[in-house]
């Protein structure tokens, strides 16, 4: 296996810097287009030999790792929220939280019973890859956001008024996401995922006190019980350059950093003794190429060859970005970080 991944994860040495980009399988590849007009996004997620299929897509282009096709809000339909994917609008939740009754109809799940395609699309991949697989889950607040919203928000009032007004009941719905999170991580673990991820992709929305006061409990009862499994957990959220430091106390043995943090700071911020992921602006894909390898060999230079770098962008791979700058990124950074 190509394991340069995880000992990037583990800050030992590798020979040139690993490479692996959220939403690296996706609507910018055209095969993932052509199985997009066949099946539904569901209908890749919960059937294990698409999700496999859809997974091993982009490796050609020489990712180092390999992240399972699957989507954040999946456990939420096995706790008692449906929802559905609305073209050009994303995710709907069929039946927003909306009060305490609404938290107390969500339920445990027994996660090989309620998300058991996710498990077996994991164990078919570890027969056929080369890299690690990476494994995943949405953080509390992102969910909460999404079951409160009824979906994509750009304010989110209704989940931080929730928050505000009834925090009680916010307590109790963070910890029993938290719960399914943690459980599903485990699980995914138990299938073969070499490392997770924590997706907290909302969070940055949160001030520094909200995050210590109504997150951070829920989110190191996942991070700090997962660590001991031994694998690489990465704690991932955009806009959290006033976070990193809350973000570090509640767990994660590799921080997410996105194109708003510089590198050096970041990596200061969360401390040595942290690996660090990132942190490419996403639409700098869309530019010319030789700006994507000059902002790449940037990141390159803040990094300074120090062990325990991943370079990935800050956030996912937008649906325009051109293949062959993706290609040429990748290569870009191999080439320019190869240590002999």
């Amino acid at each position: 296996m190509n394991d340069r991944f995880l000992k990037a994860c583990r800050r030992e040495p590798v020979d040139c810097t690993p490479v692996w980009m959220m939403r690296q399988a996706g609507r910018y590849m055209a095969e993932y287009r052509a199985l997009r007009e066949k099946y539904t996004m569901l209908e890749l997620c919960r059937t294990p030999e698409l999700a496999l299929e859809v997974t091993l897509q982009p490796l050609k282009y020489g990712m180092d790792a390999a992240i399972l096709f699957a989507d954040i809000l999946l456990p939420l339909e096995p706790m008692g929220a449906p929802f559905e994917f609305a073209k050009g609008e994303g995710p709907v939740i069929h039946s927003p939280v909306a009060s305490k009754a609404d938290v107390e109809k969500l339920h445990d799940i027994d996660v090989e019973e309620g998300l058991g395609y996710v498990l077996q699309a994991i164990r078919l991949l570890k027969k056929e890859l080369k890299v690690p697989l990476i494994g995943f889950a949405g953080a509390p607040f992102t969910l909460a956001s999404y079951l409160i919203e009824g979906g994509k928000s750009s304010q989110f009032a209704k989940a931080k008024r929730f928050m505000y007004a009834e925090p009680e009941t916010w307590n109790v719905l963070m910890g029993r996401l938290a719960e399914v999170v943690r459980k599903f991580l485990h699980a995914q673990i138990d299938a073969g995922a070499d490392a997770v991820q924590l997706f907290d992709s909302w969070v940055g929305q949160l001030s520094a006190d909200d995050y210590r006061q109504y997150v951070q409990p829920h989110v190191a009862h996942i991070l700090k019980d997962v660590e001991k499994r031994g694998v690489p957990v990465i704690h991932f959220g955009t806009g959290t350059y006033h976070l990193l430091e809350v973000q570090r106390e509640a767990g994660g043995t590799v921080i997410g950093l996105d194109w708003r943090t510089p590198l050096p700071e970041g990596w200061a911020r969360v401390g040595s003794d942290r690996a660090v992921q990132g942190n490419l602006d996403p639409i700098t894909l869309l530019g010319p190429r030789e700006l994507a390898e000059k902002r790449a060999g940037r990141i390159l230079e803040q990094a300074g060859g120090k062990p325990g770098h991943i370079f990935n962008l800050g956030h996912g791979i937008l649906p325009e970005t051109p293949v062959a700058t993706v290609e040429a990124v990748i290569d870009y950074v191999h080439r320019t970080s190869a240590r002999s």
